[in-house]
């Protein structure tokens, strides 16, 4: 099993999904938001899956900086600020094949290893 996380380093559940995969020993490639942003294809994969509101964090500070509290966007142009602003997604982004997760998520993390 391999698994890609995608968020920063400094973030909190970022550093606790990048320990639970390492304490079990799973291959991880970390993808670091400061130094590379998503791709549009990557975040579109999870915005099918959970929509484009489960990717943004409206508790990040890049998100009040911005002033997008009041911001009504299309799914579109949501998908084109997350690319240039990826400071404003929900960390961690983790995939593991074609199961996805957003933010800290144990429980489906387990459900994957527990898979033959």
């Amino acid at each position: 099993m391999e698994v890609q996380i995608f968020g920063i380093k400094k973030n909190a559940d970022t550093r606790k999904a990048l320990r639970f995969f390492s304490e079990r020993r799973v291959k991880t490639h970390f993808v670091d938001f400061k130094e590379r942003a998503a791709s549009l294809g990557e975040l579109k994969r999870f915005a099918q899956k959970f929509g484009i509101p489960a990717l943004i964090d409206e508790t990040s500070a890049r998100f009040a900086e911005l002033g997008l509290r009041h911001s009504r966007l299309s799914d579109t142009r949501w998908l084109e600020l997350l690319v240039d602003e990826p400071l404003v997604l929900r960390m961690p982004m983790v995939r593991s094949g074609n199961s996805l997760t957003i933010g800290l998520a144990e429980d489906s993390w387990k459900a994957w290893l527990s898979k033959p």
